[in-house]
């Protein structure tokens, strides 16, 4: 068994772990852990930029990567804290978008500004216990290549979108969307689909 899973198995040394790592009522790193840690474990690829007011919550237990040519704009939150998070080559997370791990981002995709893209959840059934204490639940997103989001969406936990999907500016996404569609919403559904034989894109009938 390695280090990492050991103290991960241990209640006493993941908490000790925990500590080392996160100040006391924090969600980000220690200092040490920014500058002495995350820049030799995480990967960030070459000519990839993050802008200096973007808020990096990365933690050496769970893994980032930002792909060549990538930026991450200002105002921004990337938290691997519960699950990887994995930004492909040539894509832009634009101002003001948080994501939130397990979360796998494919290459040229662009998130416009303020999206919400989050893996992780609360759980809330036990009414003696505030949602805030209770156990989290994370489910993997994936957004594949070439997808384009418009502003101000939300990516809910689980949820896949396809190949060069697009996502109008302001919906809800909370079921997968497949490749080369157009969803808008909330909650999404799908309006348009390319149709390959036709070389098209077709709206989708109301039933």
């Amino acid at each position: 068994m390695s280090l990492s899973a050991k103290i991960k198995a241990n209640p006493v040394l993941k908490k000790i772990a925990h500590r080392m790592l996160i100040p006391a009522n924090d969600f980000r790193p220690r200092l040490w852990v920014r500058l002495f840690i995350n820049p030799f474990k995480h990967k960030k690829g070459k000519g990839s930029t993050v802008r200096s007011k973007t808020r990096m919550d990365v933690f050496p237990f769970n893994h980032f990567e930002l792909g060549d040519y990538s930026m991450i704009e200002d105002f921004s939150t990337i938290n691997n804290g519960v699950g990887d998070v994995v930004i492909g080559t040539k894509t832009i997370i634009g101002i003001g978008c948080t994501v939130i791990g397990p979360v796998r981002i494919g290459n040229h995709v662009m998130l416009a500004q303020n999206i919400v893209i989050s893996g992780l959840n609360h759980g809330y059934e036990l009414i003696t216990m505030p949602p805030s204490e209770q156990q989290t639940v994370t489910k993997k997103i994936t957004i594949k290549d070439e997808v384009w989001i418009g502003a101000n969406c939300v990516i809910t936990a689980g949820v896949t979108i396809g190949k060069h999907a697009i996502i109008g500016a302001g919906s809800v996404v909370t079921k997968d969307i497949p490749d080369y569609s157009v969803a808008v919403g909330n909650p999404a559904r799908v309006i348009k689909v390319y149709n390959f034989e036709n070389k098209i894109w077709e709206k989708i009938k109301s039933s």
